[in-house]
């Protein structure tokens, strides 16, 4: 009996000194794995480093729209940090061969929300880490789980910008300012929306045609839908519409494609740090270190 008591109480003894080194060595040590990461990360956003509080203009880059089902529309986009800067676009309507050509007018740039909002996720991850360097003393394995959870939040929602693009109704497209950003203008019977999906820039263009007041089509409006099909209503001012076409081509941005598998590697980071504090969870409520 008193062989199993000192037995029980020398195995206490080793995993109380393990949870000492994991609290005091080990969290600080995967902190600084997330610090580097999540530094990376910020360069591909462009964001200022940590200590620095400037931010340079952001680069100019260039992407060629392209789809493999269909070569009605090409075009560029000119991509700044989070801004859309530049769009050259040609549709070519089938029907009468007509080529038609729109650009963003010179005073103009789109920002990307998307682009923005993980961007400013990842600067409150870097800021929620920065705020316990080597100098702060972790006592209890919840501290831990309290920090990590409020990092994973923040790279969780980073991550879900870029991979959930908003769902928008046709009046809600209609209404977006990046009709307006075109010269010349775009014709009435034609929509055009921008997102992020994953590592692409993806451009839809919706062809129109008006619905005549006699026409015998039972008239459903379309609710919100990330990309609309062809046979989808809606109401606009006077007019009733449905979509005839839809054009969607897209580009890779590699940069996109970092920052999503650096939240991967944080965020698996950060679970496996999780993970090895509650082997420990039975000295939380009575060991503080």
């Amino acid at each position: 009996m008193a062989t199993a008591m000192a037995a029980t109480a020398a195995e206490r003894a080793v995993l109380e000194e393990e949870f000492r080194w994991l609290l005091h060595d080990e969290v600080h040590a995967v902190l600084r794995q997330l610090q580097d990461i999540l530094k990376e990360a910020s360069l591909r956003f462009a964001l200022p480093s940590s200590g620095t509080g400037t931010e340079g203009p952001a680069k100019q880059e260039n992407f060629i729209l392209g789809s493999c089902s269909t070569d009605q529309v090409k075009g560029v986009l000119t991509l700044q940090g989070d801004a859309l800067s530049q769009a050259d676009v040609n549709l070519k309507i089938p029907r009468n061969n007509q080529l038609l050509h729109f650009a963003f007018r010179e005073d103009k740039q789109w920002k990307l929300q998307q682009i923005q909002d993980a961007r400013n996720h990842v600067s409150q991850a870097m800021y929620l880490l920065a705020n316990r360097d080597e100098s702060y003393q972790f006592r209890t394995g919840a501290e831990v789980l309290k920090l990590m959870d409020a990092v994973m939040l923040q790279l969780t929602r980073a991550r879900n910008r870029l991979t959930t693009p908003a769902t928008l109704t046709l009046p809600e497209i209609a209404a977006s300012g990046l009709t307006r950003m075109f010269a010349p203008a775009l014709p009435s019977d034609l929509l055009v929306n921008v997102y992020i999906n994953l590592n692409k820039l993806c451009l839809t263009v919706y062809q129109l045609h008006a619905l005549q007041p006699n026409s015998t089509k039972n008239f459903r409006p379309a609710g919100g839908a990330v990309l609309h099909s062809p046979g989808a209503m809606f109401e606009w001012g006077s007019q009733r519409l449905e979509v005839s076409h839809v054009h969607k081509v897209e580009c890779v941005i590699p940069w996109l494609n970092d920052a999503l598998v650096f939240f991967t590697v944080s965020l698996q980071l950060c679970q496996q740090l999780k993970d090895k504090i509650s082997v420990f969870s039975s000295y939380w409520s009575y060991r503080p270190f």
